[in-house]
């Protein structure tokens, strides 16, 4: 009987992990591409308008009908839950493959290949903020908001420069030649196993509405979208921010500076 129960156990914890692994993959690898995605776009932040949004950085996704990659603005969005931190998309380079890791929403930040998208989001971690309770406290060494409507903020420095990759070229990739090199740690791996949510809706809807914009094209635009950035929230009509047709301006501080701040 005992030998019956620890083969039961083994054969309990063996499903689990089949179904951990299996939900980790619905969020993460999803697309093959045989030459690496442009540059990340240097851009300026729109300004948070209200409280308990958080950043979503722009990035490049990939149509497999028009064969080019796309670039997705990036946008304030609303937290599928309290506590909900966004982990970034990002591509990874495998035996002369990029494959596309889809983001998600945990209650920490997972790894995004360090990838140092800007406004918190480094490379490593996400310094852009966190939450205390039911309200988000943001960072104001490195995003930007209305600080006439939202009150709860703090300025960290230190953790935004803890939080950078060096990545003068602003590569939009992890590994391979020209690419990132920067591994998990085990913090990060350990999270990634864990269970995610999905991208909300609002933000399919999103991207879906990049892929519909042929000027959002890398073959249309040389690699420089010009609407890098949304300038309202993805709950109400979204307009390119005005500042986000400034792509080609230098590394602003926290932007994608490997200065960080």
């Amino acid at each position: 009987m005992k030998v019956l129960r620890s083969m039961r156990f083994v054969l309990i914890a063996l499903l689990i992990s089949v179904a951990a692994a299996s939900m980790h993959a619905q969020f993460s690898f999803s697309v093959n591409v045989g030459f690496a995605p442009p540059v990340l776009p240097v851009y300026e932040q729109p300004i948070c308008p209200q409280p308990n949004l958080i950043w979503t950085p722009g990035y490049w996704a990939y149509s497999n009908n028009q064969g080019d990659y796309y670039w997705v603005p990036g946008a304030w969005v609303a937290a599928p839950f309290m506590g909900a931190l966004w982990t970034p998309p990002y591509w990874g380079w495998n035996s002369g493959q990029y494959g596309f890791h889809r983001g998600y929403w945990g209650r920490q930040v997972g790894y995004y290949g360090g990838v140092n998208y800007g406004y918190g989001y480094g490379g490593n971690g996400f310094a852009g903020g966190e939450w205390r309770g039911n309200s988000f406290a943001y960072n104001t060494a490195v995003v930007h908001v209305n600080e006439t409507v939202v009150h709860v903020t703090y300025v960290n420095e230190t953790i935004v420069r803890a939080g950078i990759v060096e990545n003068p070229n602003h590569a939009a990739y992890n590994g391979g030649p020209g690419g990132i090199q920067h591994s998990a740690s085990s913090s990060e791996v350990a999270f990634e196993r864990q269970p995610h949510t999905a991208p909300t809706p609002l933000q399919t809807q999103h991207e879906a509405v990049a892929k519909a914009d042929k000027t959002a094209f890398a073959k249309a635009n040389g690699g420089h979208p010009v609407n890098a950035a949304v300038a309202r929230p993805l709950a109400v009509h979204n307009a390119p921010s005005p500042s986000a047709m400034k792509t080609q301006a230098p590394a602003a501080p926290g932007l994608l500076s490997s200065k960080g701040v």
